[in-house]
């Protein structure tokens, strides 16, 4: 067994609801999905928390002091504590009309008080609080360079409020959010951003898709006929990938993907989360994590304190499987224990 302590294994909640749904399988409770996450245990050890969406209808974003406190207790009597949250922005585009931009930078502001609430509390040592552009690539497409500028202003202003609370924003890159969709596109918005408390939440699984250029095929990095069994190219093209998103990246999360888009309910096509034991998926995780998690030198970065697994659109069968979340856990600790530290 590993002696690293860090950084913390969480485990999401947000799996139980994203896909979820009328058009699709029923929500994930909020309880199950904590009381799976403390359950998971291999060779003794077990998640340390959870990274928490803060939306209906796990959580209602406006809930009292007390609620929050509620809240607060409801997790640490499991032994685990609140990482990173992620703010239900999607009513509100970040390059929408005044009015749904208003919106957004007025759910980054609940966010951002829970967050902060959750932290005084003791139960939210670290983390950040996660957003998108919440706007469609085809859409950002029709007029890329103004469409950056106006994303850049509504996270300027969600930046903003976010500092009022002693938070930081950090943006998911997923092929799926216009301004967001590609390596390139990313990094353009974060830096039209300028602000310090912003970066990037790097995914393995949606960051995958960068490499293959869905839906910007002009900044894909591996050739158009790939073949996964060239390890050596796979390698080189995360590498440029990392080098180029790392010196962003505040929160990460481990996954596999098997270099797919897929969509349920809902939610877009984006970067398919497979299982950690997924046959089929191109990742080597533990090693491949480490591209994240050490700089380009080999050092590690210890830029953050917790990872997360997210596997999103799971099927519930999959989901309430025991099983599945220990051989999660498991694929966790070996990422902890080849570039994890002790503190």
């Amino acid at each position: 067994m590993s002696a690293n302590n860090f950084p913390k294994l969480h485990n999401a909640t947000w799996p139980g609801i994203v896909g979820k749904g009328p058009d699709s399988e029923p929500v994930i409770s909020f309880d199950q999905m904590l009381e799976a996450t403390a359950a998971a245990e291999v060779d003794g050890v077990k998640f340390d928390g959870v990274d928490i969406g803060l939306f209906d209808p796990h959580i209602d974003l406006d809930m009292s002091d007390d609620g929050i406190k509620k809240l607060a207790d409801k997790v640490s009597s499991l032994g685990l504590e609140i990482g990173t949250v992620v703010a239900p922005i999607w009513g509100g585009p970040a390059m929408g009309s005044k009015d749904e931009r208003a919106t957004f930078v007025e759910m980054v502001k609940k966010s951002a008080r829970m967050a902060s609430k959750l932290r005084e509390l003791g139960v939210r040592p670290n983390g950040v609080v996660r957003i998108d552009s919440a706007s469609k690539p085809e859409a950002w497409a029709l007029d890329p360079a103004g469409n950056t500028k106006l994303i850049a202003e509504t996270f300027r202003a969600a930046c903003d409020v976010a500092a009022e609370y002693g938070e930081s924003l950090a943006a998911e890159g997923e092929i799926c959010w216009g301004g967001m969709q590609s390596w390139k596109t990313m990094i353009d918005t974060l830096e039209a951003v300028d602000r310090k408390n912003i970066g990037f939440q790097a995914d393995m699984s949606h960051t995958l898709l960068y490499l293959l250029g869905y839906n910007r095929p002009e900044d894909r990095i591996l050739p158009a006929d790939f073949d996964w069994s060239d390890r050596k190219t796979l390698d080189a093209g995360l590498r440029k990938l990392t080098d180029a998103l790392r010196p962003w990246t505040i929160d990460f999360h481990v996954a596999q993907n098997d270099g797919t888009v897929h969509g349920t309910g809902s939610h877009d096509k984006t970067g398919r989360h497979c299982l950690a034991t997924d046959p089929n998926g191109k990742l080597d995780i533990a090693y491949h994590a480490g591209f994240w998690l050490r700089d380009g030198d080999g050092e590690l970065t210890k830029r953050f304190k917790h990872i997360c697994w997210d596997g999103c659109m799971f099927p519930n069968e999959v989901m309430t499987k025991p099983q599945t979340w220990n051989d999660i856990l498991a694929a966790m600790i070996k990422v902890r224990n080849a570039h994890g530290w002790n503190a």
